[in-house]
């Protein structure tokens, strides 16, 4: 199939609800992509965040091959050893007292089932997010998202799900009361342009939670794993959750989600409250474990703090380089560029010079490439990036 085929089929029979970047992608390897050309390229995109041990990483491959030749499916109400060992390597690297686990099979999953969870434990309505958050699209994670755009086409919206601004301690204090079931928020803001949580902002979360017996949901989808230079986002400002929502690297690429909580308060939920058909299948268990081994194997989370402290580096000098660059900011292999114009060329014309990059908004990069990206790759990547921008300058300032 030429790609004037598969570009007609998907645009012909896919949903249109992607903003599609003219690439087809046929293969991936570590941290680097082919179309169907051959043509190669350096991945900063990672599936949103997904491939953080690579594309096709050797390890994660053989895990799912071996579990094909046995079992693809079984469902909750029957046990399975690859299940369980999954289950062991979770909670074993998870936060203080996150040891029972509800499996799924995506970020906006993972979420449902923490607003369910606390509700059920804490028998009151109400939940408190934050403005700039991003939780999913499914109807329940979508009442904890902030954006209108997202929002406003359906409503009405689950009840009683109110906002308070992220950062704001004060606001926050004032917003949770004795109706909160639950606080959610993101350590690091991903889909408002990688904005981390101000000091001192979770753990006055803590104690806001803590004062009024409401629990404290931290969204790790994106973050977790890693990514940011610590196993969990939370890990830099040294706060537990109550509720720990887990998904997009948890796999190496397959479908899952996690949602973690402490025993208590996963105890509220009783047969029947929840499930899922393919949560826990032992395909996507296999692979998570293969995930969890390599990055405590690999050492990929020091790897990470690593290769994003050059990233960060080199995209700050840009930031300072040029005027049409505004501010780099994130921790780890979390990262962003934020720029003071439409970036959507930038984007095109990225692929261009062979590299993938991600955007938050329409004037924010985003960087959230596997973690075992090479230095030489990102070096590669911020000279493409020193080219662009240079060439935006030009056309801004010199026409």
């Amino acid at each position: 199939m030429n790609e004037e085929e598969i570009i007609s089929l998907e645009n012909k029979y896919l949903a249109s609800t992607y903003s599609k970047l003219p690439l087809i992608v046929a293969k991936g390897r570590g941290a680097t992509l082919w179309d169907a050309n051959g043509r190669e390229y350096i991945d900063c995109m990672g599936g949103y965040g997904v491939a953080i041990v690579g594309h096709c990483n050797p390890r994660v491959i053989d895990a799912v091959k071996a579990q094909a030749e046995k079992l693809i499916t079984c469902h909750g109400s029957h046990y399975n050893e690859v299940r369980a060992m999954l289950l062991d390597r979770l909670v074993s690297i998870s936060p203080a007292k996150m040891n029972r686990v509800f499996l799924s099979n995506s970020g906006a999953e993972a979420v449902e089932a923490a607003i369910k969870i606390a509700r059920k434990y804490s028998r009151r309505p109400e939940i408190v997010a934050m403005t700039g958050s991003y939780h999913g699209k499914t109807l329940g994670a979508l009442s904890a998202t902030w954006s209108p755009r997202y929002r406003e086409p359906f409503q009405p919206l689950l009840p009683e799900v109110k906002f308070t601004p992220f950062g704001d301690p004060e606001k926050a204090r004032a917003a949770v009361s004795n109706k909160t079931a639950a606080v959610i928020v993101e350590a690091i803001q991903g889909e408002t342009g990688i904005k981390p949580a101000p000091d001192g902002f979770l753990q006055e979360l803590r104690e806001i939670c803590d004062k009024n017996n409401s629990l404290l949901i931290i969204d790790e989808i994106q973050t977790g794993f890693g990514r940011t230079g610590r196993m969990w986002a939370s890990e830099h400002w040294k706060v537990d959750p109550d509720i720990m929502c887990l998904s997009k690297a948890i796999a190496g690429g397959l479908p899952m989600g996690a949602t973690l909580a402490r025993d208590d308060v996963m105890a509220s939920m009783r047969t029947g409250d929840h499930s899922s058909t393919f949560g826990g299948n032992p395909l996507s268990c296999a692979a998570a474990t293969a995930v969890i081994d390599y990055i405590l194997d690999e050492g990929l989370v020091e790897r990470a703090a690593k290769m994003g402290a050059i990233f960060k580096d080199g995209l700050e000098r840009l930031a300072e380089k040029y005027r049409v660059a505004r501010e780099a900011r994130g921790l780890g292999l979390m990262l962003a560029l934020e720029m003071r114009f439409d970036i959507h060329d930038m984007l095109l014309n990225g692929l261009k010079e062979r590299v993938v990059i991600l955007y938050s908004g329409k004037n924010i990069l985003r960087f959230l490439p596997p973690l075992v990206i090479t230095e030489k790759q990102i070096v590669r990547v911020l000279e493409v990036l020193d080219r662009l921008i240079k060439t935006e300058e030009k056309t801004r300032f010199e026409n």
